[in-house]
């Protein structure tokens, strides 16, 4: 097997066995990751065919990454807060949007900056509640 291939089986044995609020985590961690790529695409030499290729490409996967974290709100147990991440999400998606049809790295730095706030205060979250709360087995029960 080659490396790439274990990381692939990491990767998907990483998300078959997170908890919920990992997933998470791990969507941040995709978004984040597909707007770098394409900061970095865009950093290219105008010589290379594909960087506006690769810029849609990941800025497309970093929204749909944003959509489904919009989609997985739970505006009953949320309520406010739940509407006020549901604004920033779209917020996030708009500017993601702008900078794909302008070819704009600043939106994508601002949006990155934001995101990855946002996922090291989820991180901490997470932590303090593990701390906080008993073990649970794979059902859900204490």
């Amino acid at each position: 097997m080659v490396a790439k291939d274990y990381a692939r089986v990491y990767r998907a044995n990483s998300i078959l066995t997170a908890s919920p609020g990992q997933l998470v985590v791990l969507l941040f961690d995709g978004a984040l990751q597909a707007m770098a790529t394409a900061r970095e695409a865009l950093g290219r030499p105008a010589t290379d065919l594909r960087r506006y290729e690769i810029v849609n490409h990941q800025l497309t996967k970093a929204r749909r990454i944003i959509a489904e974290l919009r989609g997985s709100l739970n505006f009953k147990e949320g309520g406010d807060f739940a509407s006020l991440m549901e604004q920033l999400y779209e917020y996030y998606a708009r500017r993601l949007l702008e900078a794909n049809l302008r070819k704009d790295p600043a939106p994508i730095a601002e949006v990155e900056k934001l995101l990855g706030e946002l996922r090291d205060a989820w991180v901490e979250m997470l932590s303090k509640l593990g701390a906080d709360q008993p073990e649970r087995d794979a059902v859900g029960r204490s």
